[in-house]
Order: C-alpha cells, then sequence, then structure tokens
C-alpha cells in the first residue's frame, strides 16, 4: 500500500482540525438533526407542488415498467431496443422499487406509487445530500451542524432546487453524487489523505455514479486529479499520479464497459435523446445560459458569497482545504450547465448539483468567518450574508409562485391529453392496430394501447438523426414515407420546425380530428383518411374531441398537476 507523503502544511490543517478525544461522536447527532430539519423544510416545498411529475421521467417509468416485464430495454411491447432515457442509474432505481412492488403497482391513499416512490427517493437523496454537506464540514469548521443548517435553508428556499428534485426525473441522484464526491476529497484534503487509495477509490466510483445517471454527470471525473494537481510538490508527484491513476481506473474501467454494451445493444456511443437534441459543441453563446443561472440566484448574494468564500481562500487552514474540495466540483458542474444546450423545461433543470454544492461552499465559508473573527466583524458578516439572500429569495418568490401555478408539462396532462384521448379515437373511428405519432412521449407510453412513435426523436433513431442535422425533409420523409402513422398529433414548434402544418398533413392524406392553435403556430390532431372506413364516425369523433379535448386543455390552462387514476396502465379511456 503506497503511504501518503504529507504535504508541508498538512500538519497543521490536521492539528487544526483534531476534535477533544470522544468529540466526533458527540457532534454527529446535531449533523443528523440539522440534516434532518433541512430535510424537512425541503420536503414541504415540493409537497407544494403536489403530485406533480414532470412527462419526461414518465419515458423513464415506461422503460422501467419494461425490463421489470422482461421485455428488456424498449419503449413499449413489440417495440425495437432503444436508450431512450439518459438516466440509466436513476432507472436501475426505479426498476429495483417497481420490482419490489413499491413502484408502478398502486395507490396509498389516493397517491399512485407512481409519484410517492420517486418523491420519495427525492426526499431520501435531499437527506444524504445535507449529510454530505455536514461530513464536508466536519474538521474544516467547529460548527459543522451550522453548515448543514444553512445549506437545507438555502436549498429549500430554492425553487428550482425543490422543483427538480421532486421531479420524477435524476436530478437529486446526480446532486447527491456530486455532493457525496465533493465531502470524500473535503475530508481527505482537510486529512491530509489525499493520496490514499480510499478517496482515489471513493471519487472514481462516485464520479462513475454521476456519469450514469446522467451523461455530464462524467466531467466529475476530472475533480480527483485536478485537486491532486492543486496540492502536488516534487516529493509527492509520484504519489499523486499514483493516486490519479487509481481513481481513474476504478471509473474508466466500468464505463468503458458500459459504453460497450451501448454499443452492442443500441448502436450509439450516446443515448439517442442526445442525438435528438442535437447538442451543439461549446460557443460563447452557450456560455451566457451560465450568467442567467448568476442571475437567478441574485447577483448580489453571489458577489456576496464570493466575497466570504474568498476571504476564507485567502487564509491557511482546514476550512481552504475543505473549500477546494467543494469548489472543484461547484466549477465543473457550473462550466457543464453553461456547455448544455438550453433545456425547454425551464427554471434551469440541469443546475440542482451546482446549487448543492454552492449552498455547502457557501456554508463552509460563512460558518468558518464568524468562527475565526471577532464577535463585531462576525455579526457584519452574519447581517451581510443573510441580506443578500433575503435579497435573492425575494427575487425568486415570483418564479416560485409562477412554476407553482403552471409547472413543466405535467404527467397527467399528458395520460389525458394524448395516451387516454387517441386510444379514444381509435375506439371511435373503428381503428386496428393503430399507430400513434405524438411529440409528447412519458404519459402516452404509460397509457396508450397504439404503436407510440415519437415525433422528437427520443426514441426513434432516425428521426434522432434528422434533428441533429438539422434536415426536416428527411425526417418528414421517413414520418410519410416509412412511419405512415395512422395518427398524429402536433403542436407549437413540434408542427412548425418539422413542416407538419395543416397544410403538410392535408397534402399527405390527412384529415383533422381536432385544431389547436397557438403563437407558435397551428397544429391539432389528424387521422389519415385511407384508415377511416366510415365517415359518419369522423363526424361523431370530431364533435367528441370538441368537447373532451377542450375540457381537458382548460384543466391544463387552470394549472393541472396530478390525479389521472391511481394506476397507469395501456388501454386506459376517459373516465
Amino acid at each position: 500500500m503506497t503511504q501518503a507523503i504529507p504535504h508541508p502544511a498538512a500538519e497543521p490543517v490536521v492539528a487544526a482540525a483534531q476534535p477533544p478525544a470522544g468529540a466526533p461522536r458527540r457532534r454527529r447527532l446535531p449533523d443528523v438533526l440539522a440534516a434532518l430539519a433541512g430535510t424537512a423544510l425541503i420536503g414541504w416545498q415540493g409537497a407544494r407542488l403536489g403530485q406533480w411529475m414532470v412527462d419526461d421521467a414518465a419515458i423513464t417509468f415506461a422503460y422501467a415498467r419494461s425490463i421489470d416485464e422482461g421485455l428488456g430495454p424498449v419503449q413499449q411491447a413489440g417495440a425495437p431496443p432503444v436508450e431512450g432515457y439518459s438516466n440509466p442509474a436513476w432507472l436501475a432505481l426505479l426498476l429495483v422499487g417497481r420490482r419490489l412492488g413499491l413502484f408502478d403497482h398502486r395507490a396509498y391513499a389516493g397517491v399512485p406509487d407512481l409519484v410517492l416512490y420517486p418523491k420519495l427517493l427525492g426526499l431520501l437523496c435531499a437527506f444524504g445530500i445535507l449529510l454530505c454537506v455536514g461530513l464536508a464540514a466536519r474538521g474544516a469548521v467547529r460548527h459543522s451542524w451550522a453548515v448543514t443548517a444553512l445549506a437545507g435553508t438555502l436549498l429549500a428556499a430554492n425553487v428550482s432546487f425543490t422543483a427538480w428534485m421532486f421531479s420524477g426525473l435524476e436530478n437529486p441522484l446526480y446532486a447527491l453524487a456530486a455532493t457525496a464526491l465533493a465531502a470524500v476529497l473535503a475530508r481527505a484534503a482537510v486529512g491530509g489523505g489525499l493520496l490514499h487509495r480510499g478517496p482515489a477509490v471513493a471519487a472514481g466510483l462516485l464520479a462513475l455514479a454521476a456519469a450514469l445517471t446522467r451523461p455530464d454527470g462524467a466531467v466529475l471525473a476530472a475533480v480527483h486529479p485536478l485537486l491532486l494537481l492543486l496540492h502536488v510538490t516534487r516529493a509527492r508527484l509520484l504519489p499523486s499520479l499514483r493516486a490519479a491513476a487509481l481513481g481513474a481506473a476504478v471509473f474508466l474501467l466500468p464505463y468503458a464497459g458500459f459504453l460497450a454494451w451501448r454499443y452492442a445493444t443500441f448502436g450509439r456511443l450516446v443515448p439517442n435523446t442526445a442525438v435528438a437534441k442535437a447538442q451543439e459543441p461549446p460557443t460563447l453563446e452557450l456560455f451566457a445560459g451560465t450568467g442567467a443561472l448568476l442571475a437567478f440566484a441574485g447577483w448580489t448574494a453571489v458577489l456576496v458569497c464570493a466575497g466570504v468564500t474568498g476571504a476564507v481562500l485567502g487564509r491557511p487552514g482546514p476550512a481552504r482545504a475543505a473549500l477546494g474540495a467543494v469548489l472543484l466540483p461547484l466549477a465543473l458542474t457550473l462550466a457543464s450547465f453553461g456547455v448544455l444546450k438550453p433545456d425547454w423545461m425551464g427554471l434551469y433543470r440541469f443546475a440542482t448539483p451546482v446549487w448543492a454544492l454552492a449552498a455547502c461552499a457557501v456554508g463552509v465559508a460563512t460558518v468558518a468567518l464568524l468562527e475565526r473573527g471577532p464577535a463585531r466583524a462576525g455579526a457584519l458578516t452574519a447581517v451581510t450574508v443573510c441580506g443578500a439572500l433575503l435579497l435573492a429569495w425575494g427575487g425568486q418568490r415570483e418564479r416560485a409562485a409562477e412554476f407553482r401555478a403552471h409547472p413543466t408539462l405535467p404527467m397527467c396532462v399528458v395520460v389525458d391529453r394524448y395516451g387516454v384521448t387517441f386510444n379514444e379515437y381509435a375506439d371511435r373511428l373503428g381503428l386496428k392496430d393503430a399507430s400513434f405519432l405524438t411529440p409528447d412521449l412519458g404519459g402516452t407510453l404509460l397509457t396508450s394501447d397504439l404503436v407510440v412513435q415519437d415525433l422528437a426523436g427520443l426514441t426513434e433513431p432516425d428521426l434522432a438523426d434528422a434533428f441533429a442535422a438539422g434536415d426536416m425533409a428527411a425526417l418528414r420523409a421517413h414520418v410519410f414515407g416509412t412511419l405512415r402513422p395512422t395518427l398524429v398529433h402536433a403542436h407549437g414548434y413540434w408542427a412548425t420546425y418539422p413542416g407538419l402544418t395543416p397544410r403538410r398533413m392535408a397534402a399527405e392524406g390527412y384529415l383533422p380530428l381536432y385544431a389547436e392553435s397557438s403563437r407558435h403556430g397551428d397544429g391539432g390532431d389528424w387521422v389519415r383518411a385511407d384508415a377511416v372506413r366510415d365517415p359518419g364516425r369522423l363526424a361523431a369523433t370530431r364533435a367528441w374531441a370538441r368537447r373532451e379535448v377542450g375540457r381537458i386543455l382548460r384543466a391544463q390552462e387552470a394549472g393541472r398537476r396530478g390525479d389521472c387514476g391511481e394506476v397507469l396502465r395501456p388501454g386506459q379511456r376517459l373516465s
């Protein structure tokens, strides 16, 4: 086993961090209590969204169902294998829940476990994040519980964090992996153990967990070697290289195996979703999103917190060592956020690990500054930080209220508008073995008994390639020449950009069932003319659609978030 060569400054750091005998056990309880209190605050804020699940989360739900039922990684029975998800680690947690009967089986007190289980996972991850914050602070400051309490308050007040933690998507697991990585390396940096095998192996495994939770999570594999580089000296060069190589091997070997399996199974090295979203190389324009994120956080709060952090980094000690280990993953996840193409779901969905790491860094820096300075300076620091954070919270209140009233595309809206409605269309028109093309997939897959085709390309490789190339002529050729869906829905962007306009649909032999108009363009529901055998049924179906689809859309405008059935299964109809 390689022995650690102490850094010249390691002994003072460790000495400063050493608690009295027996103190660690006494200090753990306040940390846990602070984490529980912070989790309760975060959970309360999440509960204000009711049963809302964003529809994209339901795509992963559908894959968990297919895999658990022995169908393999397919969107529905009979479909070919396509990686229409980008969160295999989160998918694995959902699959475990389904296998144990905790997910996609029943309702508890009227709340479907399809909603309850992912939200409970989000709550557990929130608790884990705060425990990791306390772990990162322990040894860096005397009152680590205060760091945990401050971080919990900050995260509970951040609507972007609380919304996406309870959306049904993979955000909680990604944020937990990032914060756990920071905590492990902060403890190692404070204790002089960065060259030990334990932190190297843990860093590699946590980076692997992040990469399997979201593709951009792979950026966290750079944290451990970069931190070693910051601490390297001539005497520590060879042990640092060994530690970096060990951490890299722990990450790269299983990740390479996963990529080989992905290519053998799906024929791609990246998820099909990444191809469909046409992620662009980094540009200065993309990094403008980072500025928008900081503006959302509040420039006053950002500048004050940066000043407090800089003051702690300017003085040697355990707090500076811990902060370095937290700021590195924070910088990398922030850069990753800037590189990613802006997400249509809004409210900074990709920023969840940024918020968790920033709350940890601000907590450590603020408490460290309060502990080391005179009482008057500490009071001034506390007032300044609290004032800046209150201003930031005030600036977010309107956005929070707006999101709670009309959250991003609820799964239940898609269940009724596309899954159930198009099941009814097929019945009323007497269609057999019908297919259905739609850009809103999650709730549709859970409830449709039609052959579902994804207009957004997430589960349709040919359409994904067309979106990636920006070739809408190829997309239309595939839709109308190869897929030839029996039923089609398109609206807004999904009607205008691919060119599925009413005129085009009519030219391709489709008849309107229901028309929609928006500021983004005209769209609606269509049926292929040669599939309709009875004109009387067509007229009756159109009359039914005017009544029922209008009702569903009015419910959506009113801010509908849940209540679409206790158990969702293919073949569901309107009650």
